[in-house]
């Protein structure tokens, strides 16, 4: 483990939000409150979380039907259930549990997210997360992309560092899942246009403290999908409670925190800060209000998306 020279101080703790519905199937909490499209989570722009949910089954579609978007990237990460993708340039595609769909909009993408057929059929607990990231301005008008990233492709390392190998680590074990962003040299499959941190953070016991590696001058959010935690430096730790996201100083090369319930789990977003205007309508995201202007034009008349 690389030596750690400054841990990284809790700047702002945002509790849990009160849900709302995006659509009739993703049940979410807006987790940056009104910090969502602000400098302050740049490179990331907005994150709704679908905590665990019963559905019933169904014959019924659940989700969103069609929506456009330019000028960012959508992440969306299944827990549990699956989720339904269709977009306009041709991709069609099912994640499932551990799987990560990773959509650059770009210049412009019209898609849609369901409950997969087969999980409506049957019902079941589903949770979530969906995240946008921001492209800079010379990538918002490129060409869109689609990544598909299963489970088996993702790295799990154990949180002091070395690779839980093809095996995975056991169920009493702590570990990272680098979705994005490097980890103790394992890289994780997503390929972004600016620098990046996506780890999924699993701590088994409670009482584990850990001091994990982070490129000073990022930006650097912690979130707790379940159990609790302290972050922060010791004596001067912030608690987080299931739902509640630390925004963290940009200064420092490390985050620390201590598992406060057992099977606390964890996300880490970071990501090098895109330091440009940031003008935000809807499913657009761009850099002034008249590049927002032509994006709903564009749509309207039907040339966004091709």
């Amino acid at each position: 483990m690389p030596t750690i020279s400054a841990i990284r101080s809790v700047r702002q703790v945002l509790p849990a939000p009160p849900r709302h519905w995006v659509g009739n199937g993703f049940h979410v909490y807006p987790v940056f409150h009104d910090k969502a499209f602000t400098a302050e989570v740049s490179p990331w722009l907005m994150f709704d979380y679908g905590a665990p949910k019963e559905f019933s089954p169904t014959t019924s579609r659940r989700g969103v039907g069609q929506h456009p978007h330019r000028g960012f990237e959508t992440v969306t990460i299944a827990f549990q259930g699956e989720v339904e993708h269709g977009d306009s340039v041709g991709n069609r595609d099912v994640i499932g549990p551990g799987d990560v769909q990773w959509m650059t909009a770009a210049r412009g993408v019209v898609h849609e997210e369901f409950h997969s057929t087969e999980f409506s059929k049957k019902g079941g607990t589903f949770e979530m997360a969906q995240l946008w990231l921001n492209l800079p301005k010379a990538a918002k008008m490129g060409p869109p992309r689609y990544q598909a990233i299963t489970k088996a492709t993702i790295p799990q390392v154990f949180l002091g560092g070395e690779s839980c190998g093809a095996a995975g680590a056991p169920d009493d074990a702590s570990y990272v899942r680098v979705i994005a962003g490097s980890f103790q040299g394992n890289q994780g499959p997503a390929q972004t246009t600016t620098p990046v941190e996506l780890w999924d953070i699993y701590i088994a016991t409670q009482g584990e403290a850990h001091e994990l590696p982070l490129p000073d001058g990022h930006t650097a959010i912690v979130f707790v999908r379940e159990g609790s935690a302290l972050v922060g430096p010791a004596g001067a730790e912030q608690e987080l409670g299931p739902q509640a996201v630390a925004l963290l100083d940009r200064s420092g090369d490390g985050l620390r925190f201590v598992s406060a319930a057992p099977g606390t789990k964890l996300l880490l977003l970071g990501g090098a800060p895109i330091n440009e205007p940031i003008a935000a309508r809807g499913p657009f995201v761009m850099n002034t209000m008249q590049e927002i202007a032509q994006a709903n034009e564009d749509f309207h008349a039907g040339r966004l998306g091709r």
